[in-house]
């Protein structure tokens, strides 16, 4: 993890998905989506059974994830997804799965 310089052109956002999103793949899935957008940050399992992300990345890549997580793997229901921009001067080298 590297600090952001303040000129970066990078959003950072907490999404949290709700639905049927744990035990069908949807972590896994979320890792891949973001390998292929170029997305940076995490995603995790939360206790409530909604899984919880930090998207970091360009306007348009964070905007295509987000439409990716309103539908999520073919196995999972989303039903709602909340997001909150963060400022934050962490940048993350790599999406995984914590």
């Amino acid at each position: 993890m590297k600090k952001l310089s303040p000129s970066a052109r990078v959003e950072t956002l907490i999404a949290r998905i709700t639905g049927r999103v744990q035990g069908v793949g949807f972590r896994m899935a979320t890792v891949r989506e973001a390998h292929s957008l170029g997305v940076t940050g995490w995603v995790r399992n939360l206790e409530d059974g909604s899984v919880e992300a930090l998207l970091q990345g360009p306007h348009e890549a964070i905007d295509t994830m987000l439409s990716w997580l309103h539908v999520g793997p073919r196995a999972a229901r989303v039903d709602t997804v909340q997001t909150r921009e963060v400022h934050d001067e962490r940048h993350y080298d790599r999406f995984e799965q914590i």
